[in-house]
């Protein structure tokens, strides 16, 4: 496949760093030189300097015989453009398009990006995709990680392991006879910033970071089995009155009526829209590193706090503040690099990072054919997938022990008839079934091979 990346920032080298690494044709456009020295250097792909929007510089890219095209530049209108040249005068079939601005994404101007007007056939907004990743953690309390699968049948959970869990130090085989109808498929690992993908003798520790798959109606008794039984948030404070803030309380007052919520926002322009635009959220204008307006929001009694301001440093603070003054489930958002190793070590129970968050969105759309859903966990360590098995796959009609699974792949869950299957040695998948796995990053590839997939576009 031949993708063209327009922007070499963090997003794009990412999405370029994936795509590059399956052995895909990339080619990543940017104005900084700089970016694009990097870009070239660190990766097997091509790079050029210019501007993505401008027909020349994305014919020398090789626009003409491409597949897709992602843009990601800082500058939403340039995205918009590149994707609109890339459709009339060179025919790209998939366009992608991440678009920061709100008023672009009403619900009035929808129409904007149909087919006749600019035919742009994703549009990524990163500040939604951001709220709605932390609404969704917001939904299992404890968990660190959240993502649905086979239509909210099964979900992924992360926890992270205290020294209080009861399953510590137990090897991953005796978690069946331990739980034997709560099907636990425990796929990933992270241990002091390292990542493994478990093998049946392999124990937790505390401080260790598990990924695991879990039938949704069982997700109570599994957290509990992992020593998390924390009560629902009903008190949410929620530091930053910006679009991700925003966006989060819409969510909260749709879907989770009985939450109050209160928005601690410095801004009076900013306050003054929130609180015109939400209805039961209580929006108090102030420094979230005021102790007295903190003491005013109620911190101390709020069972959850998301800090999700423009400002790193300021997420970070405001969460270590709340800490001290209750006992807060925090949340902080966190853009820079240098920071995410550093605040987990720090106490802060969630860090959410953007730029993860955005490449995983982008990805999912890139992975066509049968696979439904793919999401990366954690950068670097691989993905979680969701496929169809078809005829033609050889993990069918044949024994699990028996099929040629590559090594980094665990099968999580299988899904048929509506009905989940716990993987077993003796399981056969069937044509048709739902296939929820764990691919390591240099199994990805294989496992598009496995289930004869090919990357159609439409």
């Amino acid at each position: 496949m031949k993708v063209i990346v327009c922007g070499a920032g963090q997003v794009g080298f990412n999405i370029a760093r994936h795509l590059a690494k399956e052995n895909n044709s990339v080619t990543v456009i940017d104005q900084m030189p700089d970016l694009i020295r990097r870009v070239s250097e660190t990766l097997d792909v091509q790079g050029i300097v210019g501007h993505a929007s401008n027909p020349e510089v994305l014919e020398e890219a090789g626009v003409k015989d491409a597949d897709m095209i992602i843009a990601v530049t800082y500058a939403d209108e340039v995205n918009m453009v590149a994707c609109q040249v890339a459709h009339s005068l060179f025919g790209v079939p998939t366009k992608i398009a991440r678009v920061r601005q709100q008023s672009y994404l009403q619900p009035f101007y929808a129409n904007l990006f149909s087919p006749d007007h600019m035919p742009i056939d994703v549009v990524i907004s990163p500040e939604i995709e951001v709220a709605r990743s932390i609404a969704r953690r917001l939904k299992v309390p404890g968990a660190i990680e959240m993502i649905p699968l086979a239509g909210d049948m099964i979900r992924l959970i992360g926890v992270r392991c205290t020294d209080t869990c009861p399953i510590l130090n137990t090897p991953l085989r005796q978690l069946t006879q331990l739980f034997p109808d709560l099907n636990i498929v425990i796929v990933g690992i992270i241990r002091e910033g390292k990542a493994m993908v478990p093998a049946a003798d392999d124990s937790m520790l505390p401080g260790d970071e598990v990924y695991f798959v879990v039938e949704t109606a069982k997700i109570a008794r599994a957290m509990g089995a992992f020593g998390h039984e924390e009560s629902e948030t009903r008190r949410l404070l929620i530091f930053g009155g910006g679009n991700v803030g925003m966006f989060l309380a819409q969510e909260i007052e749709r879907d989770h009526p009985w939450m109050r919520t209160k928005i601690v926002e410095a801004s009076p322009e900013r306050a003054e829209r929130a609180a015109g635009m939400l209805e039961r959220t209580v929006v108090l204008r102030g420094d979230v590193l005021d102790s007295e307006i903190l003491e005013e929001a109620g911190v101390g009694t709020a069972e959850t706090v998301v800090a999700v301001t423009n400002n790193d440093e300021t997420n970070i603070l405001s969460c270590l503040l709340a800490k001290s003054r209750g006992k807060a489930r925090t949340i902080a958002l966190v853009n820079k690099l240098a920071f995410e190793p550093l605040v987990m070590t720090l106490g802060i129970d969630v860090v959410v990072v953007p730029r993860i968050i955005t490449v995983s969105s982008i990805l999912q759309y890139v992975r066509r054919g049968r696979i439904h859903a793919a999401r990366p966990l954690r950068e670097g360590f691989g993905e979680l997938i969701e496929a169809e098995a078809m005829e033609t796959s050889p993990l069918v009609e044949s024994p699990l022990k028996d099929a040629k699974i590559p090594q980094g792949v665990l099968i999580g869950a299988i899904v048929r008839d509506g009905t989940m299957i716990y993987p077993r040695a003796t399981t056969v998948i069937k044509p048709k079934d739902r296939v929820i796995l764990f691919a390591a990053a240099e199994s990805v590839r294989k496992v598009e091979q496995m289930f004869s997939v090919q990357l159609e576009f439409f």
